[in-house]
Protein backbone atom coordinates (compact mmCIF):
# COMPACT_ATOMS: atom_id res chain seq x y z
CA UNK A 1 0.00 0.00 0.00
CA UNK A 2 2.79 2.42 0.98
CA UNK A 3 6.52 2.02 0.57
CA UNK A 4 8.63 2.04 3.72
CA UNK A 5 10.75 4.75 2.15
CA UNK A 6 7.71 6.97 1.56
CA UNK A 7 8.11 10.08 3.73
CA UNK A 8 4.56 11.36 3.40
CA UNK A 9 2.68 11.71 6.74
CA UNK A 10 0.03 9.14 5.74
CA UNK A 11 2.77 6.61 4.87
CA UNK A 12 4.60 7.20 8.13
CA UNK A 13 1.29 6.79 9.99
CA UNK A 14 0.53 3.52 8.18
CA UNK A 15 3.87 1.93 9.13
CA UNK A 16 3.76 3.06 12.77
CA UNK A 17 0.10 2.58 13.75
CA UNK A 18 -1.11 -0.67 15.34
CA UNK A 19 -2.84 -2.01 12.24
CA UNK A 20 -4.22 -5.04 14.08
CA UNK A 21 -5.99 -2.85 16.65
CA UNK A 22 -7.14 -0.49 13.89
CA UNK A 23 -8.59 -3.41 11.92
CA UNK A 24 -10.42 -4.75 14.98
CA UNK A 25 -12.03 -1.36 15.69
CA UNK A 26 -13.05 -0.89 12.04
CA UNK A 27 -14.57 -4.40 11.99
CA UNK A 28 -16.56 -3.53 15.12
CA UNK A 29 -17.78 -0.28 13.55
CA UNK A 30 -18.94 -2.06 10.38
CA UNK A 31 -20.52 -4.84 12.45
CA UNK A 32 -22.42 -2.21 14.42
CA UNK A 33 -23.81 -0.82 11.17
CA UNK A 34 -25.14 -4.27 10.24
CA UNK A 35 -26.70 -4.76 13.69
CA UNK A 36 -28.27 -1.30 13.47
CA UNK A 37 -29.93 -2.40 10.24
CA UNK A 38 -31.48 -5.29 12.17
CA UNK A 39 -32.52 -3.43 15.31
CA UNK A 40 -33.57 0.12 14.42
CA UNK A 41 -36.29 -0.06 11.71
CA UNK A 42 -39.10 -1.13 14.12
CA UNK A 43 -38.30 1.85 16.38
CA UNK A 44 -38.44 4.25 13.42
CA UNK A 45 -41.75 2.72 12.33
CA UNK A 46 -43.27 3.17 15.81
CA UNK A 47 -42.21 6.83 15.79
CA UNK A 48 -43.71 7.44 12.37
CA UNK A 49 -40.32 8.00 10.71
CA UNK A 50 -38.81 6.58 7.55
CA UNK A 51 -38.27 2.84 7.98
CA UNK A 52 -34.47 3.17 7.66
CA UNK A 53 -34.24 6.56 9.41
CA UNK A 54 -31.90 5.42 12.20
CA UNK A 55 -29.85 3.21 9.86
CA UNK A 56 -29.17 6.17 7.57
CA UNK A 57 -28.24 8.41 10.48
CA UNK A 58 -26.03 5.69 11.95
CA UNK A 59 -24.20 5.39 8.61
CA UNK A 60 -23.98 9.17 8.40
CA UNK A 61 -22.12 9.27 11.74
CA UNK A 62 -19.84 6.32 10.92
CA UNK A 63 -18.05 8.16 8.07
CA UNK A 64 -16.95 11.22 10.12
CA UNK A 65 -16.22 8.93 13.08
CA UNK A 66 -13.68 6.93 11.06
CA UNK A 67 -12.16 10.15 9.72
CA UNK A 68 -11.96 11.56 13.26
CA UNK A 69 -10.35 8.38 14.60
CA UNK A 70 -7.68 8.33 11.89
CA UNK A 71 -7.05 12.06 12.21
CA UNK A 72 -6.55 11.89 15.99
CA UNK A 73 -4.35 8.78 15.65
CA UNK A 74 -1.89 10.88 13.60
CA UNK A 75 -1.27 13.19 16.57
CA UNK A 76 1.74 12.82 18.83
CA UNK A 77 1.27 12.47 22.63
CA UNK A 78 1.74 16.20 23.25
CA UNK A 79 -0.91 17.11 20.68
CA UNK A 80 -3.26 14.50 22.17
CA UNK A 81 -2.85 16.04 25.63
CA UNK A 82 -3.55 19.50 24.29
CA UNK A 83 -6.61 18.37 22.36
CA UNK A 84 -7.90 16.63 25.49
CA UNK A 85 -7.56 19.85 27.48
CA UNK A 86 -9.48 21.83 24.85
CA UNK A 87 -12.22 19.18 24.55
CA UNK A 88 -12.53 18.94 28.33
CA UNK A 89 -12.88 22.71 28.85
CA UNK A 90 -15.35 23.17 25.99
CA UNK A 91 -17.29 20.09 27.12
CA UNK A 92 -17.54 21.35 30.70
CA UNK A 93 -18.92 24.69 29.50
CA UNK A 94 -21.49 22.89 27.33
CA UNK A 95 -22.46 20.62 30.27
CA UNK A 96 -23.14 23.73 32.36
CA UNK A 97 -25.26 25.20 29.58
CA UNK A 98 -27.11 21.89 29.23
CA UNK A 99 -28.43 22.21 32.78
CA UNK A 100 -29.99 25.57 31.88
CA UNK A 101 -31.05 25.41 28.24
CA UNK A 102 -30.96 21.69 27.40
CA UNK A 103 -34.26 19.94 26.66
CA UNK A 104 -35.59 17.59 29.31
CA UNK A 105 -35.83 14.01 27.99
CA UNK A 106 -37.18 11.30 30.31
CA UNK A 107 -36.49 13.50 33.33
CA UNK A 108 -32.86 14.24 32.42
CA UNK A 109 -31.03 17.19 30.86
CA UNK A 110 -28.06 15.69 29.04
CA UNK A 111 -28.29 17.11 25.52
CA UNK A 112 -27.84 20.50 23.92
CA UNK A 113 -28.79 21.47 20.37
CA UNK A 114 -25.97 22.90 18.22
CA UNK A 115 -26.71 23.71 14.56
CA UNK A 116 -29.66 21.32 14.66
CA UNK A 117 -27.57 18.48 16.05
CA UNK A 118 -28.44 17.08 19.49
CA UNK A 119 -25.07 16.83 21.25
CA UNK A 120 -24.39 15.05 24.55
CA UNK A 121 -21.33 16.93 25.89
CA UNK A 122 -20.55 14.40 28.64
CA UNK A 123 -19.76 11.76 26.01
CA UNK A 124 -16.88 13.87 24.68
CA UNK A 125 -15.69 14.94 28.12
CA UNK A 126 -15.19 11.29 29.16
CA UNK A 127 -12.13 10.42 27.02
CA UNK A 128 -10.62 13.89 27.53
CA UNK A 129 -11.12 13.51 31.29
CA UNK A 130 -9.28 10.16 31.23
CA UNK A 131 -6.26 11.60 29.39
CA UNK A 132 -5.99 14.60 31.72
CA UNK A 133 -6.24 12.42 34.83
CA UNK A 134 -3.55 10.13 33.38
CA UNK A 135 -1.34 13.19 32.81
CA UNK A 136 -1.87 14.39 36.40
CA UNK A 137 -0.97 11.01 37.91
CA UNK A 138 2.02 10.58 35.58
CA UNK A 139 3.41 14.00 36.54
CA UNK A 140 3.19 13.03 40.20
CA UNK A 141 5.08 9.81 39.41
CA UNK A 142 7.83 11.76 37.64
CA UNK A 143 7.98 14.63 40.14
CA UNK A 144 6.84 13.82 43.71
CA UNK A 145 6.56 17.54 44.49
CA UNK A 146 3.91 17.92 41.77
CA UNK A 147 0.34 17.98 43.26
CA UNK A 148 -0.85 15.46 40.65
CA UNK A 149 -3.22 13.64 43.00
CA UNK A 150 -4.95 16.89 43.94
CA UNK A 151 -5.30 17.85 40.27
CA UNK A 152 -6.80 14.44 39.47
CA UNK A 153 -9.28 14.80 42.34
CA UNK A 154 -10.32 18.28 41.14
CA UNK A 155 -10.87 16.92 37.61
CA UNK A 156 -13.08 14.17 39.02
CA UNK A 157 -15.08 16.61 41.17
CA UNK A 158 -15.60 18.96 38.20
CA UNK A 159 -16.84 16.17 35.92
CA UNK A 160 -18.96 14.25 38.42
CA UNK A 161 -20.31 17.48 39.88
CA UNK A 162 -21.97 18.20 36.52
CA UNK A 163 -23.09 14.62 35.83
CA UNK A 164 -25.11 14.21 39.02
CA UNK A 165 -27.48 17.20 38.45
CA UNK A 166 -28.38 16.00 34.93
CA UNK A 167 -28.88 13.30 36.43
CA UNK A 168 -26.65 10.63 34.83
CA UNK A 169 -25.63 8.12 37.46
CA UNK A 170 -24.50 5.56 34.91
CA UNK A 171 -21.86 7.91 33.50
CA UNK A 172 -21.00 9.01 37.04
CA UNK A 173 -20.30 5.44 38.09
CA UNK A 174 -18.26 4.83 34.93
CA UNK A 175 -16.15 7.98 35.45
CA UNK A 176 -15.45 7.11 39.09
CA UNK A 177 -14.50 3.51 38.23
CA UNK A 178 -12.07 4.60 35.51
CA UNK A 179 -10.58 7.23 37.82
CA UNK A 180 -10.04 4.60 40.52
CA UNK A 181 -8.46 2.24 37.97
CA UNK A 182 -5.99 4.96 36.97
CA UNK A 183 -5.24 5.76 40.60
CA UNK A 184 -4.58 2.07 41.23
CA UNK A 185 -2.33 1.80 38.15
CA UNK A 186 -0.41 4.88 39.33
CA UNK A 187 0.54 3.08 42.56
CA UNK A 188 -2.05 4.13 45.14
CA UNK A 189 -1.44 3.12 48.77
CA UNK A 190 -3.58 0.66 50.74
CA UNK A 191 -4.89 3.56 52.81
CA UNK A 192 -6.31 5.14 49.65
CA UNK A 193 -7.76 1.80 48.55
CA UNK A 194 -9.76 1.43 51.77
CA UNK A 195 -10.71 5.12 51.78
CA UNK A 196 -12.00 5.07 48.21
CA UNK A 197 -13.80 1.78 48.82
CA UNK A 198 -15.57 3.28 51.82
CA UNK A 199 -16.49 6.45 49.90
CA UNK A 200 -17.81 4.34 47.03
CA UNK A 201 -20.07 2.34 49.32
CA UNK A 202 -21.17 5.54 51.04
CA UNK A 203 -21.96 7.15 47.67
CA UNK A 204 -24.11 4.21 46.59
CA UNK A 205 -26.00 4.23 49.90
CA UNK A 206 -26.52 8.00 49.66
CA UNK A 207 -27.82 7.72 46.09
CA UNK A 208 -30.14 4.88 47.11
CA UNK A 209 -31.47 6.89 50.06
CA UNK A 210 -31.78 10.33 48.48
CA UNK A 211 -32.54 9.69 44.80
CA UNK A 212 -35.87 7.93 44.09
CA UNK A 213 -34.84 7.11 40.51
CA UNK A 214 -31.77 5.18 41.70
CA UNK A 215 -33.71 3.47 44.50
CA UNK A 216 -36.39 2.26 42.09
CA UNK A 217 -33.85 0.75 39.69
CA UNK A 218 -31.95 -1.04 42.45
CA UNK A 219 -35.19 -2.31 44.01
CA UNK A 220 -36.41 -3.61 40.64
CA UNK A 221 -33.09 -5.36 40.12
CA UNK A 222 -33.13 -7.04 43.54
CA UNK A 223 -36.89 -7.77 43.45
CA UNK A 224 -38.29 -7.96 39.89
CA UNK A 225 -41.84 -8.00 41.29
CA UNK A 226 -41.42 -4.58 42.93
CA UNK A 227 -41.83 -2.55 39.74
CA UNK A 228 -41.96 -2.39 35.97
CA UNK A 229 -39.19 -4.50 34.38
CA UNK A 230 -40.69 -4.62 30.91
CA UNK A 231 -37.53 -3.84 28.94
CA UNK A 232 -35.33 -6.20 30.97
CA UNK A 233 -37.87 -9.03 30.78
CA UNK A 234 -38.25 -8.49 27.04
CA UNK A 235 -34.46 -8.50 26.59
CA UNK A 236 -34.14 -11.80 28.45
CA UNK A 237 -36.91 -13.18 26.26
CA UNK A 238 -34.78 -12.29 23.20
CA UNK A 239 -31.97 -14.54 24.39
CA UNK A 240 -34.41 -17.39 25.00
CA UNK A 241 -36.02 -17.04 21.57
CA UNK A 242 -32.72 -16.73 19.73
CA UNK A 243 -31.00 -19.81 21.08
CA UNK A 244 -27.53 -20.65 19.76
CA UNK A 245 -28.05 -19.83 16.08
CA UNK A 246 -30.79 -17.18 16.17
CA UNK A 247 -34.02 -16.87 14.23
CA UNK A 248 -32.37 -15.24 11.23
CA UNK A 249 -31.78 -11.63 10.11
CA UNK A 250 -35.03 -9.66 10.17
CA UNK A 251 -36.97 -12.53 11.79
CA UNK A 252 -36.90 -11.22 15.34
CA UNK A 253 -40.18 -10.37 16.99
CA UNK A 254 -39.17 -9.09 20.40
CA UNK A 255 -37.62 -5.93 18.91
CA UNK A 256 -41.08 -4.92 17.71
CA UNK A 257 -42.03 -4.10 21.30
CA UNK A 258 -38.63 -3.20 22.80
CA UNK A 259 -38.54 0.64 23.06
CA UNK A 260 -34.73 1.04 23.10
CA UNK A 261 -33.85 -1.87 20.83
CA UNK A 262 -31.54 0.31 18.70
CA UNK A 263 -29.59 1.81 21.62
CA UNK A 264 -29.38 0.29 25.10
CA UNK A 265 -30.75 -3.13 24.13
CA UNK A 266 -29.20 -3.82 20.72
CA UNK A 267 -27.27 -6.72 22.27
CA UNK A 268 -30.59 -8.45 23.02
CA UNK A 269 -31.76 -7.96 19.42
CA UNK A 270 -28.47 -9.49 18.25
CA UNK A 271 -29.14 -12.52 20.43
CA UNK A 272 -32.62 -13.14 19.00
CA UNK A 273 -31.78 -12.69 15.32
CA UNK A 274 -28.19 -13.94 15.14
CA UNK A 275 -27.96 -16.22 18.15
CA UNK A 276 -25.75 -16.62 21.19
CA UNK A 277 -22.79 -17.69 19.03
CA UNK A 278 -22.69 -14.29 17.30
CA UNK A 279 -23.07 -12.62 20.71
CA UNK A 280 -20.02 -14.55 21.90
CA UNK A 281 -18.11 -13.44 18.79
CA UNK A 282 -19.09 -9.85 19.61
CA UNK A 283 -17.88 -10.30 23.19
CA UNK A 284 -14.62 -11.76 21.85
CA UNK A 285 -14.15 -8.69 19.62
CA UNK A 286 -14.50 -6.36 22.61
CA UNK A 287 -12.19 -8.56 24.68
CA UNK A 288 -9.57 -8.61 21.91
CA UNK A 289 -9.53 -4.81 21.66
CA UNK A 290 -9.23 -4.47 25.44
CA UNK A 291 -6.46 -7.06 25.78
CA UNK A 292 -4.58 -5.68 22.78
CA UNK A 293 -4.71 -2.18 24.22
CA UNK A 294 -3.66 -3.25 27.73
CA UNK A 295 -0.77 -5.28 26.28
CA UNK A 296 0.49 -2.22 24.45
CA UNK A 297 0.11 -0.15 27.64
CA UNK A 298 2.18 -2.60 29.66
CA UNK A 299 5.02 -2.39 27.13
CA UNK A 300 5.23 1.41 27.33
CA UNK A 301 7.96 2.98 29.48
CA UNK A 302 6.58 6.50 29.66
CA UNK A 303 4.18 6.83 32.65
CA UNK A 304 1.79 9.10 30.76
CA UNK A 305 1.51 6.75 27.79
CA UNK A 306 1.03 3.77 30.10
CA UNK A 307 -1.71 5.42 32.16
CA UNK A 308 -3.50 7.16 29.28
CA UNK A 309 -3.75 3.99 27.18
CA UNK A 310 -4.85 1.99 30.22
CA UNK A 311 -7.53 4.52 31.16
CA UNK A 312 -8.99 4.81 27.65
CA UNK A 313 -9.09 1.04 27.22
CA UNK A 314 -10.67 0.55 30.66
CA UNK A 315 -13.29 3.17 29.72
CA UNK A 316 -14.06 1.30 26.50
CA UNK A 317 -14.16 -2.10 28.22
CA UNK A 318 -16.26 -1.06 31.21
CA UNK A 319 -18.85 0.63 29.02
CA UNK A 320 -19.13 -2.55 26.95
CA UNK A 321 -19.47 -4.76 30.02
CA UNK A 322 -22.09 -2.51 31.64
CA UNK A 323 -24.28 -2.48 28.51
CA UNK A 324 -24.14 -6.26 28.05
CA UNK A 325 -24.64 -6.91 31.78
CA UNK A 326 -27.80 -4.77 31.79
CA UNK A 327 -29.14 -6.74 28.80
CA UNK A 328 -28.57 -9.97 30.72
CA UNK A 329 -30.05 -8.54 33.94
CA UNK A 330 -26.73 -8.92 35.75
CA UNK A 331 -26.88 -5.35 37.09
CA UNK A 332 -29.49 -2.59 37.49
CA UNK A 333 -30.66 -0.92 34.27
CA UNK A 334 -28.84 2.21 33.18
CA UNK A 335 -28.75 4.02 29.87
CA UNK A 336 -25.36 3.22 28.36
CA UNK A 337 -24.59 2.45 24.74
CA UNK A 338 -22.67 -0.55 23.42
CA UNK A 339 -19.52 1.01 21.89
CA UNK A 340 -19.71 1.44 18.09
CA UNK A 341 -22.79 -0.83 17.94
CA UNK A 342 -25.63 1.14 19.53
CA UNK A 343 -27.19 4.06 17.66
CA UNK A 344 -26.13 7.49 18.87
CA UNK A 345 -24.13 10.19 17.13
CA UNK A 346 -22.43 11.61 20.24
CA UNK A 347 -21.51 8.12 21.43
CA UNK A 348 -20.00 7.01 18.11
CA UNK A 349 -18.01 10.22 17.60
CA UNK A 350 -16.70 10.34 21.18
CA UNK A 351 -15.66 6.68 21.06
CA UNK A 352 -13.91 7.32 17.75
CA UNK A 353 -12.05 10.18 19.44
CA UNK A 354 -11.09 7.89 22.34
CA UNK A 355 -9.88 5.04 20.12
CA UNK A 356 -8.06 7.54 17.89
CA UNK A 357 -6.12 8.63 20.96
CA UNK A 358 -5.34 5.00 21.80
CA UNK A 359 -4.04 4.40 18.27
CA UNK A 360 -2.02 7.62 18.42
CA UNK A 361 -0.48 6.83 21.81
CA UNK A 362 0.43 3.26 20.82
CA UNK A 363 2.17 4.18 17.56
CA UNK A 364 5.77 2.97 17.22
CA UNK A 365 8.23 5.78 17.71
CA UNK A 366 11.97 5.76 16.97
CA UNK A 367 14.25 5.50 19.97
CA UNK A 368 17.63 7.08 20.20
CA UNK A 369 20.39 4.65 19.25
CA UNK A 370 23.65 4.59 21.23
CA UNK A 371 26.60 6.19 19.45
CA UNK A 372 29.20 3.55 18.57
CA UNK A 373 32.81 4.54 18.23
CA UNK A 374 35.42 2.61 16.25
CA UNK A 375 38.12 2.43 18.90
CA UNK A 376 41.72 1.98 17.82
CA UNK A 377 43.38 -1.36 18.39
CA UNK A 378 46.64 -2.00 20.24
CA UNK A 379 48.79 -1.42 17.14
CA UNK A 380 47.14 1.91 16.40
CA UNK A 381 47.69 3.02 19.97
CA UNK A 382 51.35 2.11 19.69
CA UNK A 383 51.67 4.04 16.47
CA UNK A 384 50.97 1.20 13.99
CA UNK A 385 48.77 1.80 10.98
CA UNK A 386 45.62 -0.35 11.37
CA UNK A 387 43.27 1.78 9.29
CA UNK A 388 40.97 2.50 12.27
CA UNK A 389 39.65 5.97 12.98
CA UNK A 390 40.87 7.50 16.22
CA UNK A 391 38.23 7.90 18.91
Amino acid sequence: MFSRTDERPIARWWWTVDRVLLGAVLALILGGLVLSLAASPPVAQRLGLDYFHFVKRHAMFVIPAIALMIGVSMMDPRQIRRSALVVFLVGIVLMILTLWVGPEVKGARRWISIAGFALQPSEFVKPAFVVLVAWAFSERMKRPDMPGDLMAILLLVAFVGLLVPQPDFGQTMLAVMVWCALFFAAGMSWLWIFALGGMGIGGILAAYTLVPHVRERIDRFLDPQSGDNYQIDTAIESFVHGGWLGRGPGEGTVKQSLPDSHTDFIFAVTAEEFGIIVCLILVAAFAFIVLRGLTRAVNENDPFLKLAITGLIVLFGLQSVINMAVNLHLMPAKGMTLPFVSYGGSSILSLAYAMGMVLGLTRRRPTAKPVLYDLPGPKAMSGGNTGARPA
